[in-house]
């Protein structure tokens, strides 16, 4: 940087080329990917406008960083003041009452059986979780796992035969 003030063009292009790369990275984490090629293309013009500013003395990563903070935050002002999409009033939206009734019922079928009976069952038949994993998880040995499951459904199937009320 301290070259390029000096009026030397070359040092002054590797320089941009250099941060160039740093900035791409830098807003890459923190925008959308058409929004942070124009924020690297806002900093550059920034730097150059303002490379007159930097001093020397000081570190020039944190005159850079906080030039490429204040263009981060004026993009996010920008996307905050882009026009949005009106969604259509009539878009179909799903009932939930079936699904939250299940998840009632079920709630409270498995707060029937022993809580590591119904642990397993959670983990293994309704989250997706391989035996062994809940046996690392639990402390369990896989057999006890698949007791767990196996017991807490035959109670669970005995529970329902005699509740005439559960569809």
């Amino acid at each position: 940087m301290c070259a390029g003030q000096a009026g030397h063009g070359g040092a002054y292009q590797r320089l941009l080329t250099e941060i160039s790369g740093w900035l791409t990275h830098y807003f890459q984490r923190r925008l959308p990917a058409g929004d942070a090629d124009d924020a690297v293309q806002e900093t550059l013009m920034a730097i150059h406008r303002r490379r007159h500013t930097y001093d020397p003395h000081y570190p020039f990563k944190a005159w850079l960083a906080a030039i490429a903070k204040n263009k981060w935050i004026d993009q996010l002002r920008a996307m905050g003041r882009r026009p949005s999409e009106e969604l259509p009033g009539d878009i179909a939206v799903a009932d939930h009452e079936a699904a939250v009734t299940s998840a009632s019922v079920l709630g409270s079928l498995l707060e029937q059986l022993r809580p590591a009976q119904a642990q397993a069952i959670m983990l293994v038949k309704l989250q997706g979780y391989s035996i062994e994993d809940v046996s690392r998880e639990t402390g369990l040995s896989p057999s006890a796992v698949k007791m767990n499951i196996h017991r807490g459904l035959a109670r669970l199937t005995v529970f329902l035969e005699k509740s005439h009320d559960v569809d």
